[in-house]
C-alpha cells in the first residue's frame, strides 16, 4: 500500500467511532484527532468513562445512544466519511450469559450501522471482530485468514456466534452501492484483534488482579506449552488506522480497488505466549503469586459449565452490581487453556502493519499503570481473611451473648469446649472487639500520613479485620520510610 503521508484519508475527514468511550475507542479517537481529523464523533450508551474529560478537551463530539436503536445510529453517522464499528456486548463475565442483549447489539446493531452507511453514502467501514470467529476450542497454530469460520451452532457462547454472523454481514456488504445517487460504494474490512492489554484496560486484567487480590487465583488451566496471542493497545490502534487507509479508493495504482476491501486481518503483537506466563511479571510486581496447581481443560470446562448453569438462575439480576462476576465460563477456559495464535503477515503485506510497541515495552507500561493504581487504592486481605474474621467474630458473639437455640446451641458447645466457659467467651469477645477498635483508630492515624486519601477506608477495614488489615498498612508505611 503506497500512501502519500501517514495521515492519508484522515486529514479533513469526519469519523464516527461506535463504542468510542471504551478502552480502545478512546485511544483511537485521540489518534484520529492527532492525525488531523476534521471531526470525530462517539456513539456510546454511556455518558462517562475514565477518558471522557481527555476526549472532551480534544474536541471529540459525544452522542449518547445505542447501536441497537436505528435512530441513534442514523443520528451519529449522518455526514460521516468513515466509521469504526467497535461497539459490542458479551465479551466476558456476566455479559456472556445475556444472549438476547448480545444479539441485539452485535448483530442488529451491526445491521443498523451497515444500513446507515449505505443510506448516507459513507465509503469506509472498519469492523472490530474477534479471534473467536474461527476459534472455538480446537488448537490453531500460526493460523491465517484462509481458515474457515467456526461452525455457528458449535460456539460455546453467544458472543462468538454473534460476532461471526456480524463479521460475515460486514464483509458481504463490501462493494455495495450507496442508496444515494452519487454512485459511491461502501468498502468494508474486518480487524480481528488478540486479547488486548495496556494501561487502563477494562476487562481482562482488572478481573484477574481482583481474583489474585482476594486469593482466588488458585490454579492454572492447561499445560505450560499452551500459547495464545496478545496485542498492545497502541499496536491495535495503528492497525485500525492502517485499515481505514486500506479502504481508500484513490491509492495510486489501485484506483477503485482498495487493498483492504472485503478483507479480514488478524492483529497481534506477534509473540505468542502462555497466558499465565504473560501475567507473571504483572502479578509479581503487585506482590501476588501465580498459582502452582494446574487444572486440565476438561475439568476446567466442567467447572465453567457449572458456573454457567448457576448464573443462569440469576439471569434477571446479571446487571446488578451486588452479583459478582462468575469465576470462569466455558469460552474463557478455551481462551487460556487451548493453543490458538495467528500470523499478522497478511496485515503486514497489505496494510503495512508492524507492531510499534514490543511485548516487553507494553508490559512495562502496563505494570507502571497498575503499580500507580494500587498505590492510590486500599490494599485488602484475601477473601479467606474476611470470612475468618467476620464469621469468627459473629460466631463468638452469638455463643457469648445469645440464647442456645437452633444452630447456636451447637455453636455454644464448640465455644465452651475451647474456652471452658461462657464467661470466658464473653471476656474474649469484648477484648477482641476493643482490640479491633484500637487497631482501627491506629490505622486511621497512620493512614493520614501514609495514605491520606483512603484513611477512612483503612479505619473501617481494620475495624472489621483487625491485624489482617493493619499489617498491610504497616507494610505500605515501611516501604515509604
Amino acid at each position: 500500500m503506497h500512501l502519500v503521508c501517514e495521515n492519508e484519508g484522515i486529514e479533513g475527514n469526519k469519523f464516527v467511532v461506535t463504542g468510542g468511550l471504551g478502552f480502545v475507542g478512546s485511544a483511537l479517537c485521540s489518534e484520529l484527532i492527532r492525525r488531523g481529523a476534521d471531526e470525530v464523533r462517539i456513539l456510546d450508551p454511556r455518558t462517562y468513562s475514565p477518558w471522557s474529560h481527555h476526549l472532551n478537551n480534544l474536541g471529540v463530539r459525544f452522542i449518547q445512544g445505542d447501536v441497537s436503536k436505528k435512530k441513534d445510529v442514523e443520528k451519529a453517522l449522518r455526514g460521516a466519511t468513515c466509521v469504526f464499528h467497535l461497539a459490542s456486548y458479551g465479551m466476558s463475565g456476566k455479559e456472556m450469559l445475556q444472549a438476547g442483549r448480545i444479539d441485539e447489539v452485535n448483530i442488529n446493531g451491526t445491521c443498523h450501522v451497515l444500513d446507515a452507511c449505505l443510506e448516507f453514502g459513507i465509503k469506509r467501514l472498519i469492523y472490530v471482530s474477534t479471534y473467536n470467529v474461527v476459534f472455538g476450542g480446537k488448537e490453531i497454530v500460526n493460523g491465517n485468514e484462509a481458515l474457515p469460520y467456526f461452525p455457528i451452532d458449535d460456539h460455546v457462547d453467544p458472543y462468538g456466534r454473534s460476532k461471526s454472523i456480524a463479521e460475515q454481514l460486514v464483509l458481504k456488504s463490501n462493494g455495495r452501492q450507496s442508496k444515494k445517487k452519487n454512485g459511491t460504494c461502501l468498502y468494508t474490512c474486518v480487524i480481528r484483534p488478540a486479547a488486548i492489554y495496556g494501561p487502563g484496560e477494562e476487562r481482562h486484567l482488572p478481573r484477574i488482579v481482583s481474583l489474585a487480590k482476594l486469593g482466588l487465583f488458585t490454579f492454572r488451566i492447561g499445560d505450560a506449552g499452551v500459547k495464545t496471542d496478545w496485542v498492545y493497545l497502541d499496536n491495535l490502534v495503528l492497525a485500525l488506522i492502517l485499515a481505514s487507509m486500506g479502504l481508500l479508493d484513490d491509492i495510486p495504482g489501485r484506483e477503485g480497488r482498495p487493498v483492504a476491501a472485503g478483507q479480514p486481518y488478524f492483529i497481534c503483537d506477534g509473540s505468542p505466549i502462555n497466558t499465565f506466563e504473560f501475567l507473571r511479571p504483572l502479578l509479581k510486581s503487585l506482590e501476588y503469586d501465580l498459582p502452582n496447581s494446574t487444572l486440565d481443560v476438561s475439568h476446567a470446562l466442567f467447572l465453567g459449565q457449572m458456573f454457567w448453569a448457576l448464573y443462569t438462575f440469576f439471569y434477571p439480576w446479571l446487571n446488578r452490581s451486588w452479583l459478582p462476576q462468575p469465576f470462569i465460563l466455558p469460552a474463557e477456559v478455551y481462551k487460556v487453556g487451548v493453543t490458538h495464535y495467528f500470523s499478522y503477515l497478511k496485515a503486514k503485506e497489505e496494510l503495512g502493519y508492524v507492531p510499534v510497541v514490543s511485548p516487553q515495552e507494553g508490559m512495562s507500561t502496563t505494570i507502571s499503570y497498575w503499580q500507580d493504581r494500587n498505590r492510590k487504592s486500599l490494599d485488602g486481605p484475601t477473601l479467606y481473611a474476611w470470612l475468618f474474621c467476620i464469621i469468627g467474630m459473629t460466631a463468638l458473639f452469638c455463643a457469648a451473648f445469645l440464647p442456645a437455640y437452633g444452630p447456636n446451641k451447637f455453636n455454644r458447645i464448640v465455644t465452651v469446649f475451647f474456652l471452658r466457659s461462657i464467661t470466658t467467651a464473653q471476656i474474649v469477645f469484648v477484648l477482641a472487639a476493643m482490640a479491633h477498635v484500637i487497631e482501627g483508630l491506629y490505622a486511621w492515624k497512620l493512614a493520614k500520613r501514609v495514605d491520606p486519601l483512603n484513611a477512612k477506608g483503612w479505619f473501617w477495614q481494620t475495624f472489621a479485620l483487625g491485624f489482617f488489615s493493619l499489617r498491610l498498612l504497616l507494610k505500605r508505611a515501611k516501604k515509604q520510610d
